[in-house]
């Protein structure tokens, strides 16, 4: 039906048809809008016609098209890390929705609020087993906190309000919402229509840790046992570093931060406080001696894999001890900690004294300091390969104040669509992907819409041409390399990737450097671009 006129007031940007009605999309987008979500990372199909017209429509729902479904689950969590709230993603059918779950697991590891919108079939269309029908509530499962499936046309804006409130529970959470075709499609009377009106913006808040926990760990803390204390969440935030080192360094403890944390400030005038190793003997290292090993928005410290003879659990036996879970307000949590023990939290003066650069060839050492050294104030990094996100860790503890991004669930592909993500929440702010190139090819479409919609993102692909972390892992398990099918499955140079090429082909300038010279001139010029840059880094 053809739709004529403009609403007033909370409904701007919405056309109505004849009657003054509204179509289920448009409700559903009306009722995200007057609860504050203003952005879709979308790869829809024939079931999201509807969503697509009323998203059309709605002028103040920003629609960012992904070329594939990974990266629009991947840009939300990006968007919901840097903003704590929640931005859609927009998927096809169960096929649609099955390819975007690998960074939904990266999500859910983060707690990162999402809110899923999958179309489905008709429901009068489900009972004949179309091609494409599937199992989605099955499919969501695993990766969702929360889901729904829209029964009726009355209860359209109940439920996307649920979904928006379900997607900020605790820490944040994946919320799903399934809608059939033919209820997006159907008129909604003035009644239905009015009930987006009452939503409530977002509001997310953690839950304030029990003063008698607070109580109980300074009593075990003021004897000074060994200590290690285990940062995640927003423990990692400004106030919670602060505080966690203020409180270390009056009983003589250690802090970590979790091996892939969401989010964590890095950068000058901030404690240097260092990841818990990923491989299990060094953690196992690194946490042996401790009395407590303290839990603040951290989960226990698990080996990411199962290796024959080390535990699976790196802490030592009965050491754990939870200061705050990740769904309470770690930062609070210290700072009532640091009173309880009579600690007064403030930043501290510490060295700054940065490592030298070996000039001539790249290397991850020199990568990961002019990296550091090069950053503006107040970028975002997104992290995703260990060749040179370990050393550019280390080293951005001098850098100016910075916030990273790692990849917290290890599902592979989520580098390129967190930086674009966090581009669309901050884009204010500089963001930097430094990305392995194997990891990369996962969702390289990454790079279309960053040039599509502009974003001031340098890609930093370290160009080895191999998986690193299986060679290693192999070197690991006493496999030489290469050896025949070890050699075939993970290395990358037969055919090499043209990077250049893929670049320029996705829309995006692209240079490649082979020394330490070329990549400070090439990152200079990134810097100072208004759009997308990509710089291959030869080792």
């Amino acid at each position: 039906m053809e739709l004529v006129r403009v609403l007033s007031g909370k409904v701007a940007g919405l056309v109505t048809n004849q009657n003054d009605q509204l179509t289920g999309a448009e409700i559903l987008v009306r009722t995200f809008r007057s609860a504050g979500v203003d952005v879709c990372f979308a790869n829809p199909g024939t079931t999201e016609i509807p969503l697509v017209r009323a998203l059309d429509k709605a002028t103040d729902l920003r629609a960012i098209l992904a070329l594939f479904e990974g990266v629009c689950s991947g840009a939300a969590d990006g968007y919901g890390r840097m903003l704590g709230r929640p931005a859609l993603s927009l998927t096809h059918l169960g096929p649609g929705f099955a390819n975007s779950i690998a960074n939904l697991h990266n999500a859910r590891r983060a707690h990162t609020p999402i809110v899923n919108i999958i179309g489905d079939h008709a429901s009068w269309h489900l009972p004949f087993d179309a091609p494409l029908a599937s199992d989605i509530a099955s499919l969501a499962a695993p990766v969702s906190g929360w889901q729904r499936k829209i029964a009726r046309t009355e209860d359209i804006a109940g439920d996307a309000a649920a979904a928006v409130a379900a997607s900020m529970d605790g820490a944040g959470q994946v919320a799903t919402l399934v809608f059939p075709m033919d209820f997006q499609q159907h008129l909604v009377g003035d009644g239905a229509a009015g009930a987006a009106g009452g939503v409530r913006p977002i509001s997310g808040k953690r839950a304030i840790v029990a003063s008698e926990r607070i109580e109980e760990l300074a009593k075990r803390l003021r004897d000074r046992p060994p200590v290690v204390f285990l940062l995640g969440g927003d423990a990692l935030s400004e106030r919670g570093q602060i505080a966690a080192a203020a409180i270390a360094e009056h009983i003589g403890a250690k802090c970590f931060a979790e091996t892939f944390p969401a989010r964590i400030e890095r950068g000058r005038d901030l404690p240097d406080i260092d990841r818990l190793p990923y491989f299990p003997e060094p953690a196992i290292r690194a946490l042996a001696g401790a009395r407590y090993v303290v839990l603040v928005g951290a989960r226990e410290p698990i080996a990411y894999f199962g290796y024959e003879g080390l535990p699976s659990r790196l802490a030592p036996d009965d050491s754990i001890l939870t200061l705050a879970q990740p769904s309470e307000d770690s930062a609070e949590a210290l700072e009532a900690l640091c009173t309880a023990l009579g600690v007064k939290p403030a930043v501290t003066s510490r060295s700054m004294q940065r490592k030298p650069v070996t000039e001539g060839g790249l290397t991850p050492d020199a990568i990961g300091s002019i990296l550091a050294q090069m950053l503006p104030e107040n970028a975002i990094v997104s992290v995703e390969g260990g060749t040179c996100g370990y050393p550019f860790t280390t080293a951005s503890s001098t850098a100016a104040r910075c916030t990273l991004l790692t990849n917290t669930g290890g599902a592979i592909g989520q580098g390129l669509p967190v930086a674009l993500g966090a581009a669309i929440a901050c884009p204010d702010r500089k963001v930097f992907a430094l990305q392995s190139d194997g990891s990369a090819q996962y969702t390289i479409q990454s790079l279309w819409t960053m040039a599509r919609e502009s974003l001031p993102v340098v890609i930093l692909i370290v160009a080895n041409h191999r998986y690193g972390v299986l060679q290693t892992e192999l070197a690991r398990s006493g496999v030489n390399v290469p050896v025949a099918a070890s050699a075939a499955l993970t290395s990358l140079d037969n055919p090499k990737i043209d990077w250049m090429a893929l670049a320029r082909g996705y829309g995006v300038p692209a240079h490649q450097v082979t020394d330490t010279a070329t990549l400070r001139s090439a990152l200079a010029s990134a810097i100072q671009a208004e759009g997308p840059r990509l710089i291959e880094m030869v080792l």
